[in-house]
């Protein structure tokens, strides 16, 4: 699953949107895997219902989260979606989003061995969370997705499948 053509094929770029509530970042970050069909409307369900039990386990650095939930939660096929919001939102733990980037993984597999190390290699760019809020376009996310390519995160990963 290569994140770029993910972005591309599920038209899932959204940038400078508003949400009042983690809540309702989280649905405006699975509303294009919803719209393009890569997932289940009642995968949202399933991110809150597990964010409400685990916490927000999905938040991988000050700025980002990642929202994803189970395979079997209605996941159709792999997917990427990516949601800037104009203010960031407070998840339970107290800390603060701006960046969402929803992962449809149709295995656990995916999930980690090929979906966490593109989206380190994103994140790991000077300011990444800064710069992608300040996208005005889907292509100047996309040429962000481009310029971590190189990362060594991403050394062995075959992501033309």
């Amino acid at each position: 699953m290569n994140l770029k053509q993910a972005f591309i094929d599920n038209q899932s770029i959204r940038l400078g949107l508003s949400a009042k509530t983690w809540q309702e970042a989280v649905q405006l970050s699975v509303q294009p895997l919803i719209e393009s069909g890569a997932v289940k409307e009642e995968y949202y369900q399933a991110i809150i219902d597990s964010t409400e039990e685990y916490g927000p386990y999905y938040v991988l650095m000050p700025g980002m989260a990642m929202p994803h939930a189970r395979p079997e939660a209605g996941v159709l096929r792999d997917a990427f979606s990516l949601v800037t919001l104009k203010e960031p939102v407070v998840f339970s733990d107290g800390k603060s989003v701006q960046v969402l980037i929803a992962l449809a993984a149709t295995s656990s597999d995916i999930h980690t061995s090929v979906a966490i190390p593109q989206i380190i290699a994103l994140m790991e760019l000077d300011n990444a969370i800064e710069r992608l809020v300040g996208c005005q376009s889907a292509e100047e996310v996309l040429a962000m997705v481009e310029e971590s390519k190189n990362s060594p995160y991403l050394e062995g990963l075959d992501l033309n499948s």
